[in-house]
């Protein structure tokens, strides 16, 4: 094995944890180490071709799982720099107040986290100003407080999204504009650089628009000479000094070779699952349940939102292109509609026919592509997100072979079903009843699988107890005086909106944590 040399920090992945983490501590001067284990996504046609990205599966990792029967599938993440963000549809969502305590579930309870919604704030207004978010905030009533306005003004809706939006405001609705990380400067064209076109959510982006962690957060690194990125670098076990308080190594896997870093400081941001299986295959005399994890909480309380793909076909075509403009926050919480909170309900991106056979193969199996996209001339599309609840049985864990085994059984599938039953009578109310396919309201959607792992979080739950919590609140591991997570491992709840800004704005916080720990 090769030792390198000594770092100030070294940061374990670059999605929206490790890549904000690193551009944050970028300005102390100190000595950073960034390690990804994929490469840089290549910049190819193949990124805007659907039956590449969503029928052949060309961006997502060639990892092989198993779930708790034993069962192997294939996860769809993606291992390059900018982590998940890079094939993200850019929906940047700050958690509402209400989030960050304990909320009543038909399932059970959605814990309180250890610092509130106010305590973020001031992070949630830093991470929406480095990655360009477009968005107005007092326009969706939902949301808490918020002390500096977005620093772009909304993506405009097209005439059909608008259609949409000023019917269910004329029906007591409140739709509000989805705030969207591009970069597009609609007041100064010549600036533009995003062309609102319809690849972004789930395909990379050719000409580098998305606010995705690559693009606003470690490019800009890479000429800085106090930081240094190793890309096809996996980091497969920490190593610690005898007393088992101080993480000494990080052992890579660099091409053919096992090579250890060390560093003063080590930050794990792989994703809420390879987080932990990185530090379950860290075990040692002194963490022999694996590091961090002498509460046996590591990999413990995974979740990944209970999410529902809808499209909605209409009579009228839809010639949206960009679609993603549009939220509906009526049913977050328990109301009038239902006794307990519902989630969320915003655009998602334009289908098409390969879509449509990728994400429903055997609903599509005879059909050819060409055929889909006839019909998708006429989808308005939606995505639902209702909250997963942190069970401590659901969970990540290591085979004999130290692959990921994902235990996990869906929670509040009663409070799923009523945030469908509501979006069914939002499109009765906008037209859809008198402008229907097959002579009645016809919905094609799509369960999200456990397979679809693109918001996972929990697994690493940050606390003030120990005996309950992997890290404290300020992301450091209790066990362990250097080792920080920064992923979305940490949270204790999810909420029911898109936890990538939630992420981002924690490791501004943590970052400027350790920029004054180092000095």
């Amino acid at each position: 094995m090769t030792n390198n040399d000594q770092y100030d920090v070294i940061v374990i992945g670059t999605g929206a944890g490790g890549g904000t983490i690193a551009h944050t501590l970028a300005a102390s001067g100190k000595r950073i180490l960034l390690l990804e284990r994929g490469d840089f996504l290549p910049r190819e046609t193949e990124n805007w071709d659907s039956e590449a990205v969503f029928l052949k599966g060309r961006y997502i990792s060639a990892d092989t799982w198993t779930d708790a029967d034993g069962k192997t599938f294939q996860p769809q993440v993606h291992y390059f720099v900018g982590g998940a963000t890079k094939l993200y549809g850019a929906a940047l969502y700050r958690l509402r107040p209400q989030d960050f305590g304990v909320i009543r579930h038909v399932d059970g309870e959605s814990p309180a986290w250890p610092l509130d919604y106010d305590d973020f704030e001031p992070w949630y207004t830093k991470a929406e100003w480095l990655y360009q978010v477009h968005g107005s905030h007092g326009a969706d009533p939902t949301e808490g407080t918020w002390s500096r306005q977005y620093p772009w003004p909304a993506v405009s809706h097209e005439p059909r999204i608008q259609e949409i939006s000023d019917s269910l405001a004329a029906g007591g609705y409140h739709p509000f504009p989805a705030p969207c990380g591009i970069q597009l400067d609609e007041a100064d064209r010549a600036r533009s650089t995003c062309i609102r076109c319809t690849w972004c959510d789930g395909y990379p982006c050719l000409v580098h628009a998305k606010s995705d962690a690559e693009t606003i957060a470690v490019r800009p690194l890479l000429t800085a000479p106090n930081v240094t990125l190793l890309v096809v670098a996996e980091a497969v076990k920490l190593e610690t000094d005898p007393t088992g308080r101080t993480v000494t190594g990080v052992v890579v896997s660099h091409g053919d070779e096992l090579e250890r870093y060390r560093g003063d400081i080590v930050v794990v941001a792989a994703g809420a699952s390879n987080s932990a299986k990185l530090l379950l295959q860290s075990a040692n005399d002194q963490h022999p349940r694996g590091l961090a994890n002498g509460s046996d909480q590591v990999g413990r309380n995974y979740m990944f939102h209970n999410s529902k793909a809808v499209v909605a076909l209409a009579k009228e075509p839809n010639d949206t292109v960009f679609q993603k403009t549009l939220g509906i926050n009526d049913f977050y919480s328990a109301g009038d509609a239902s006794e307990f909170p519902l989630g969320n309900i915003q655009m998602v991106g334009k289908s098409n026919g390969w879509a449509m056979k990728g994400e429903e193969p055997k609903l599509t199996l005879l059909a050819p592509h060409w055929s889909l996209d006839e019909v998708a001339e006429h989808a308005v599309d939606f995505w639902l997100t209702t909250e997963d609840l942190p069970d401590p049985a659901n969970r990540v864990t290591l085979d004999g072979q130290g692959r990921i085994v994902l235990s996990y059984t869906s929670n509040n599938d009663a409070e799923a079903d009523g945030l469908y039953h509501e979006l069914k009578k939002i499109l009765n109310h906008v037209g859809m009843a008198q402008h229907h396919v097959l002579r009645k309201n016809f919905y094609m959607s799509m369960d999200i699988p456990v397979a679809g792992v693109a918001h996972q979080a929990g697994t690493c739950r940050f606390g003030t107890d120990p005996a309950t919590s992997v890290l404290d609140v300020n992301c450091k591991a209790h066990e362990l005086d250097n080792l920080y997570v920064v992923d979305s491992s940490f949270f204790p709840s999810i909420g029911a909106v898109n936890p990538a800004l939630t992420v981002m704005a924690n490791a501004i916080r943590v970052g400027e944590h350790l920029t004054e720990r180092l000095g």
